[in-house]
């Protein structure tokens, strides 16, 4: 048996399914895929990061008497030559949006490919209701799978035992290709990406304690942190699981924490089942967005006259992160208040957010704008003045970010159109006022529901 092991989201040695079930004469390989980073910055702190786990990876594979073969181009034209070269198949991590299975059917048809699903900890047939179809609702959805969320640990590939039994291919191994030569320039990295998962992981040991009540106050740092290496594979969810487990913390706080990991499953449960929603309403209604591009504009570089708003997104451009509740918010506002199709958003996060995956980022907008899964109810419209000062009384964060409003009094953050009635204070005009685009927003979304019923 000879095969390719083609590394993509799993750039990691430990409970890895491909490195578990290789055998033989083995061609460890990794692909800078043109076809998605000819879309991207070239400042793209992804393509960093990305390049940095895999020069990690392929010294780790080396240490094992292993390689890594890092090729830059079109998966199509890769494999092709490949094939040359009496490959029998090709072991991979599935992905199950549009771009990744279209690539993957190309692909098979070069070099049969061997599927396993090693990014989640379900398979996306389990957790099936009684009659074999699946969840759409959250709740019962994990319910169902309480044999994974009771167990104190789930079995992890034994992935490094088996590298001893396989034989390096015969292949003339290169030094990683630059970054510069693949037209991109070296990024500098938020201060969390420069440790591993493991690190991470023992740094939120402490900060557990406080998650159920901390991670919705977006000043604090509270949550896990873990959203990249997660997309990227430095960790696999089942370690990350199994770690979570054993802290010294009460079965209450460990399980807010775990129902957080089943909500990754279950957005990548309903992009498998209904892959459809990647560019479409789930629930089948047709919304009349309004779409003005000078709207969606003012959102996209934080101006929409809303401070918490223009806060997050002028974050969110300058750092590729954003907090769980400010995704809430942020994607409310686009959707509802300036009743913008949510793809739009999703496209523009798509473009930035350094832990973007596709089945989350489609499902969490598609939450927001209440045509998904499981989603917000249409009349429920986030206030993110009411938010602001929910979460960030003293306006820490507003005046994090903006740094012309750091001597404002943070009163005026919460009250609609204060900033701008100050005299002292210069600042845009809203785009809209709260209370006629939420009027706007739910006369539009109760019209959508009642003509699909």
């Amino acid at each position: 048996m000879k095969q390719i092991l083609w590394f993509r989201r799993d750039l990691r040695i430990k409970d890895n399914a491909i490195l578990a079930n290789a055998k033989d004469e083995v061609l460890p390989i990794f692909i800078f895929d043109t076809d998605i980073l000819d879309k991207l910055d070239t400042d793209d702190k992804r393509v960093t990061f990305i390049y940095e786990s895999v020069k990690n990876l392929k010294n780790d594979l080396r240490a094992l008497g292993l390689d890594l073969e890092v090729f830059y181009g079109k998966p199509k034209s890769i494999f092709t030559n490949l094939a040359k070269e009496g490959f029998d198949e090709v072991l991979v991590s599935a992905d199950f949006d549009d771009y990744a299975k279209n690539r993957d059917n190309e692909i098979e048809k070069i070099i049969p490919l061997k599927r396993f699903y090693d990014s989640f900890l379900i398979e996306p047939n389990d957790g099936l209701k009684a009659d074999g179809t699946p969840y759409k609702v959250f709740t019962p959805f994990y319910k169902n799978l309480k044999y994974i969320w009771q167990s104190d640990a789930l079995n992890e590939y034994d992935s490094i035992s088996n590298i001893k039994n396989l034989k390096l291919a015969d292949y003339k191994f290169n030094d990683i290709l630059s970054l510069d030569s693949m037209g991109f320039s070296k990024a500098l990295l938020p201060d969390f990406l420069n440790k591993t998962a493991y690190e991470i992981l023992d740094e939120f040991k402490d900060k557990i304690k406080n998650y159920t009540k901390g991670r919705d106050y977006f000043y604090l740092d509270n949550t896990s942190s873990l959203g990249v290496h997660f997309r990227f594979g430095l960790i696999s969810p089942k370690i990350a699981f199994n770690i979570v487990k054993k802290f010294y913390v009460t079965d209450d706080e460990k399980e807010f924490f775990i129902r957080e990991l089943f909500w990754r499953e279950f957005y990548n449960y309903i992009l498998y089942h209904f892959p459809k929603s990647e560019f479409e309403n789930l629930n089948g209604i047709n919304v009349n967005w309004n779409n003005n591009e000078e709207d969606f504009k003012a959102w996209c570089e934080g101006k929409t006259g809303v401070a918490l708003i223009d806060a997050a997104m002028k974050k969110f451009n300058e750092t590729g992160t954003m907090h769980n509740r400010l995704r809430m918010i942020v994607s409310s506002y686009l959707t509802k208040n300036l009743l913008i199709d949510w793809k739009w958003g999703e496209k523009y996060f798509a473009s930035k957010l350094l832990d973007y995956e596709a089945s989350s980022n489609i499902g969490s907008w598609q939450w927001a704008a209440s045509t998904g899964a499981d989603s917000v109810p249409y009349f429920r419209v986030f206030n993110p003045y009411l938010q602001s000062k929910k979460f960030d009384k003293d306006g820490i964060f507003i005046k994090s970010v903006i740094k012309e409003l750091k001597d404002v009094d943070s009163k005026l953050f919460h009250v609609e159109n204060a900033l701008q009635e100050d005299m002292f204070v210069e600042y845009p005009k809203q785009r809209v006022t709260i209370d006629f685009s939420r009027k706007r927003a739910i006369e539009e979304f109760k019209r959508a529901n009642n003509e699909k019923n």
